[in-house]
């Protein structure tokens, strides 16, 4: 690792970012109108307080006391009204009214009171919208405002990353953070791209590479040629996907907000009748119109309200921040009752790309594996493909020296061939060089290893076959760990659904502990599949990445997408990205979103216990109003702050660690 990734490593990085979010998200907290609102009516709250205790003339006062009604008072009141003309009874309103109710029987503190608490209770739910908006906004942080472009005669200018159009180029010097998403053009350089994939060490890049907006560059310089807008980079496409989670609805929430316009007609008639038909009886007026203000307080849902949703969206912003963008509360409550899951194999469970896993000198000849390794490497390093790029790759790792190659030529399904040091050097599939049959050792070395899920590549020396490389797509690293973890949390064995071969498939799965296995499938033949394991009773997750994995991402009852290497078509498609491509964040947000479905049944059911004694003492007994708005108004901030407990980091590592 070179000097200049020793002083940013990507832990540090990550930390500086959230570090600067968190700096935001505190400076923000006055934009929103909730919380200054909700501020100004607690402050008039207090100084009408002061006033009436230290004696001040009822008129001070009562002006500040009016004041705070009208400042924590007049939001919801408006919102309320307007739900009104479209013949919808809304609990906002009635909470003013009853405010209003108490001042008009001279208990104006308790309904300022009444306005202080209701007020906050709103502003808490917007906190945790806005961190949730905050932890996903965060990521584009990391982009440069600024970056240098390159003009046809390699002129430089410094203009706007946004600004940015695709084929332009882009000059990115050491050390500097890379302006857009785009495609080496020349240069090599270590890139430190945690911030997007979550790659604790420097990917080499190298001419033909994708970069990412935002990764930091090491100390090679590199021309970039744009190939994505600036609305459009893997950073702001995640963003995009899940700006709108704040504002959905969980469908607990939606079946609550059904109930609430029955119930607060039912109340209305209820507080009528706790008003009138003691009259009847000859109660005084200030009497019965003080124990009906008591029972539409106490018996108003707006703490059943606010139990759904405080959890989810706190969920939301913690799965954020550790990796997991969930795209809205419906997923988040989706994931909680997931039962199984699926994983797609290439890109998913692993890498995605080839890597060298043995090199076999054939007998009787005169090479050792690392000069096998160098002639082809040699060779390869003018190709384009990805297995030679491995080649590569892992010749520049054991530390080789490659001799320069003359007449290069490659040809597709053919290989390559080059003289190296005087001798002809042809690297190809075994079906190229040594036929379909082959000769020999070599024929029985290609079908084991094949047989082992590898791909066998055949080196040919001077017309003779010298051996064989073997390459393989590397299983990502925790994957059996993710896949133990998850049969223990879900009582079911993971599945494996690709559309590779059957061989590779099974080599992978013994690999990954996975015992059930469907491969040779095409996008139709997944969706059948998924629907087939959720036609047993199951809910399934299905985690892939590619446009062939889109439509069962659709299918399922979670899509989850990885972020690095995923498809646009999947990533619209999934509920949920998984941007650092750490599979351990399966199990995680799973494990997360069971705890907030806990804590939503959790919180209804002190909302609901909370009511049902309340109004069981105004009917019953002689419940005072003040009593009356403090438990039933500090049942709506227990249960707000019992949401907010998943706001905390522990929640995600007690996620990490939950069975």
């Amino acid at each position: 690792m070179t000097a200049e990734l020793k002083t940013v490593p990507a832990r540090d990085v990550g930390a500086a970012a959230q570090g600067r979010a968190t700096s935001s998200w505190r400076s923000g907290i006055w934009s929103l109108p909730e919380v200054r609102w909700a501020a100004a009516a607690t402050a008039l709250f207090a100084a009408g307080g002061i006033c009436q205790l230290a004696g001040a003339p009822s008129w001070l006062w009562w002006s500040l006391y009016l004041a705070c009604y009208v400042a924590g008072g007049w939001e919801p009141g408006l919102a309320g009204l307007k739900a009104l003309r479209e013949r919808t009874l809304d609990v906002d309103l009635l909470m003013v009214v009853a405010a209003i109710g108490a001042a008009a029987i001279g208990q104006v503190f308790d309904g300022a009171l009444l306005i202080v608490i209701f007020a906050t209770s709103g502003a808490l739910e917007a906190l945790a919208t806005k961190r949730t908006e905050d932890s996903v906004r965060g990521l584009l942080d990391l982009a440069p405002e600024q970056a240098t472009r390159l003009s046809d005669d390699d002129e430089e200018e410094v203009v706007d990353a946004a600004a940015l159009q695709v084929g332009e180029m882009i000059l990115v010097r050491p050390g500097e953070r890379i302006g857009a998403d785009g495609q080496v053009l020349s240069g090599a350089s270590a890139v430190d791209q945690a911030s997007i994939t979550g790659e604790s060490l420097p990917v080499d890049k190298y001419a033909g590479d994708e970069v990412f907006a935002g990764t930091l560059n090491g100390t090679g310089v590199l021309r970039v040629r744009v190939m994505r807008p600036a609305a459009e980079t893997v950073i702001a496409r995640i963003v995009a996907m899940v700006a709108q989670a704040s504002a959905t609805k969980a469908r607990t929430q939606l079946f609550i907000e059904k109930v609430e316009q029955r119930y607060s007609v039912v109340m209305v008639a209820a507080t009528l009748a706790v008003f009138a038909l003691p009259l009847l009886w000859g109660a005084a007026v200030q009497d019965s119109l003080l124990r009906a203000m008591t029972f539409m307080i106490v018996a108003s849902p707006c703490a059943v309200v606010l139990a759904t949703m405080p959890p989810l969206l706190a969920a939301i912003a913690t799965a954020g921040r550790h990796g997991v963008l969930v795209k809205s509360a419906v997923v988040m409550e989706q994931l909680a009752t997931v039962t199984a899951v699926a994983f797609d194999k290439t890109g998913t469970l692993t890498e995605g790309r080839p890597h060298l896993t043995g090199v076999h000198v054939l007998p009787g000849v005169d090479l050792t594996c690392d000069r096998l390794l160098a002639l082809a490497a040699a060779v390869e390093h003018a190709s384009e493909h990805p297995l030679g790029r491995a080649v590569v790759q892992a010749a520049r790792e054991a530390g080789l020296a490659l001799a320069p190659a003359r007449d290069f030529t490659s040809a597709p399904g053919q290989g390559v061939r080059a003289h190296v040091e005087g001798r002809l050097v042809e690297v190809a599939s075994p079906a190229h060089l040594i036929g379909d049959t082959g000769t020999g050792g070599i024929a029985q070395l290609v079908a084991d290893l094949q047989g082992g899920g590898h791909t066998a590549v055949v080196v040919r020396v001077d017309g003779v076959p010298a051996g064989v490389l073997a390459l393989a797509d590397r299983m990502r690293s925790g994957a059996a760990e993710t896949v133990t973890h998850l049969r223990a949390l879900t009582g079911a064995a993971p599945v494996l659904l690709t559309g590779d071969n059957a061989r590779a498939a099974g080599y992978l799965a013994v690999q990954a502990g996975i015992s059930e296995v469907r491969a040779d499938l095409l996008p139709a033949d997944k969706v059948t599949a998924v629907h087939e394991l959720q036609g047993q009773g199951g809910r399934l997750a299905l985690v892939g990445d590619g446009v062939n994995d889109a439509p069962a991402l659709a299918s399922a009852h979670v899509g989850i997408a990885m972020g690095r290497a995923g498809s646009d078509l999947a990533l619209d498609t999934a509920d949920a990205v998984i941007t650092r491509d750490e599979l351990a964040t399966v199990p995680a947000v799973i494990a997360l979103a069971r705890r907030a479905h806990r804590l939503v049944v959790a919180n209804l059911i002190i909302a609901a216990t909370f009511i049902a004694v309340l109004v069981a003492w105004d009917l019953l007994g002689d419940l005072p109003l003040p009593l009356g708005v403090a438990g039933h108004e500090g049942s709506t901030i227990i249960v707000g702050l019992n949401g907010l407990r998943l706001l905390r980091n522990a929640a995600w590592r007690r996620a990490t660690t939950e069975r």
